[in-house]
């Protein structure tokens, strides 16, 4: 037992290992990220045997940790919101095989779009799916809760998650740690067809999922995890979800003079509610992220008709985070702004690193469809979708990972010829794959060319799943071995890389160009660690 200074996602790191974890699944996405790399630079893990390498996805990563729980043995999985729609067929139905070892869910969502495409909550996914949810206040909530995140999950056979968000990720607390857990021992699951979903089981599988609802709300209304407290001022009751209960506690630092109830445990405990709203005036709901409790209160109060505040009737803004500011403006608390940021910082774009692959790639496809003319180029998900940006202002879409190469065919299959797809080396394994093995089948007139840095850029450098094999997998999926050519993005190879690409824009069929050289961060990285 000891006291640390973590950042969010490393007090669920932190907490995993010590609470006999077997194994770690994911893929990098920011603001996830450091959950796994914590438990990869953790000497005892090592020493332990912690599965930790990054999957190729996050289906693949939801996929694996529950086969590990499958097997007996604590795992935690790992993503960003966006990931769970990729591991969104394997959390659904985790929820009706159930679990064997302790499985938590660990997903961050990102508000604001920090740096994503979209704000999503993701306990709508776990409410879609049955499931319940831990959702820390505090660094040392995240990590108590990952302890009672398992406990909960081998109790009820079921997966469990847990939902941080960006603020709380990557804001660093003290967190005094347990004793440690020994991992668990190997055990098959007592009904050999559990896992087993055929109709016939899946349907008796579902009875079970439905009849354990009543339990898990029972644990909501007795979790130390929401607390209510009393307040003299009863003109207004507070429900406070997750990290918004410290941005209330900052607007009062003598004491909330209202009624709390702060949830950080789903199913919401319908009786603690109830109980606030019989005695306050209005009600005021902080969630960080969707309206999700605030949406479903009428029907949990029975159509009552107390005034209910929030993001729904603009209480609180519709999108963004929370922030301490946010909340005091809907408790009615006058607020200072500070000096307006100076417009040449406000309005400062981000842009590639000096040095960067992409660029050269860009500035050679740039000069190649100079003959086609432009709005045919479709990226993807990574440090390469700055090409939308000036100067190169080169591409045309960034919808989703993978969607490069799909988008490309569609757009060819509506005779918009050539068409290009730029991706990523990794998220070509992520999810690029199966979309090129589309445009083999059918030799769409498209040209796929793989951004390839020789690593997951975007998020800080890890492996990525394709090092070494982009040409093996793309000559395995049927590209014909004449249509797939290698680049190499430098200023002083810019005529013949664009005479190579120019080649392929002309080909009426699928053609693959491998722009490769390594990320500039990752070459400098490698440099110091010879050199010292």
């Amino acid at each position: 037992m000891q006291q640390l200074v973590l950042l969010g996602a490393e007090a669920i790191a932190q907490g995993a290992l010590d609470a006999g974890i077997s194994g770690v699944y994911a893929y990098p996405g920011t603001p996830s990220t450091e959950i796994t790399e914590y438990i990869q630079k953790n000497r005892l893990a090592r020493e332990k045997g912690i599965h930790s390498q990054w999957s190729a996805n996050e289906k693949t990563a939801m996929e694996s940790a529950l086969g590990m729980s499958y097997a007996g043995k604590r795992a935690i999985v790992c993503m960003k919101h966006v990931g769970l729609n990729v591991a969104a067929d394997g959390f659904i139905n985790a929820a009706i095989t159930g679990s064997g070892g302790g499985l938590i869910v660990a997903v961050a969502d990102d508000p604001s779009m920090h740096s994503s495409q979209n704000e999503q909550d993701s306990r709508f996914y776990a409410d879609f799916a049955l499931l319940p949810v831990f959702e820390p206040t505090t660094q040392q909530e995240a990590y108590d809760m990952v302890f009672a995140g398992f406990e909960l999950s081998e109790k009820y056979g079921l997966p469990v998650m847990m939902r941080i968000t960006t603020r709380l990720s990557h804001s660093r607390a003290s967190v005094k740690t347990r004793e440690v857990l020994n991992q668990n021992q190997l055990k098959l699951p007592e009904d050999p067809r559990q896992f087993v979903l055929l109709p016939s089981i899946a349907r008796k599988r579902y009875k079970r999922l439905l009849e354990l609802q009543a339990a898990l709300l029972k644990e909501s209304e007795n979790s130390g995890f929401n607390p209510d407290q009393p307040g003299n001022d009863h003109s207004l009751g507070i429900i406070a979800c997750g990290i918004a209960f410290n941005y209330v506690q900052e607007n009062y630092p003598s004491g909330i003079p209202y009624p709390v109830l702060k949830i950080s445990q789903y199913p919401a405990p319908i009786e603690k509610v109830r109980k606030l709203t019989e005695t306050c005036k209005s009600i005021l709901v902080l969630e960080e992220g969707y309206p999700l409790l605030e949406n479903g209160l009428r029907g949990l109060l029975n159509n009552n008709p107390i005034p209910i505040h929030g993001r729904l009737d603009g209480s609180v803004p519709r999108d963004g985070e929370l922030t301490p500011d946010i909340v005091a403006n809907a408790l009615g608390i006058e607020t200072k702004s500070g000096p307006a940021i100076p417009e040449f910082l406000a309005n400062r774009p981000p842009s590639m690193c000096k040095g960067c692959s992409h660029i050269d790639t860009y500035y050679a496809l740039i000069d190649a469809l100079k003959p086609f003319g432009s709005g045919r180029t479709f990226s993807d998900i990574g440090c390469y979708a700055l090409g939308a940006l000036p100067p190169f202002e080169a591409i045309n879409s960034c919808v989703d990972m993978g969607a490069s190469i799909t988008m490309a065919k569609g757009a060819a299959d509506a005779g918009l010829i050539p068409a290009i797809a730029v991706i990523g080396d990794s998220t070509f394994t992520h999810s690029g794959m199966t979309g090129l093995l589309d445009a083999v089948n059918e030799n769409s007139p498209i040209t796929v060319i793989i951004s390839d840095n020789e690593t997951t850029g975007m998020t800080g450098g890890q492996t990525s799943a394709a090092y070494g094999r982009l040409e093996s997998i793309c000559l395995g999926i049927g590209v014909p071995a004449n249509h797939l050519r290698l680049i190499i993005p430098l200023r002083k190879n810019h005529e013949a890389n664009v005479a190579i690409i120019s080649e392929e824009l002309n080909h009426h069929g699928v053609s693959v160009i491998i722009s490769r050289r390594e990320c500039i961060q990752t070459a400098v990285k490698h440099k110091k660690v010879h050199n010292s």
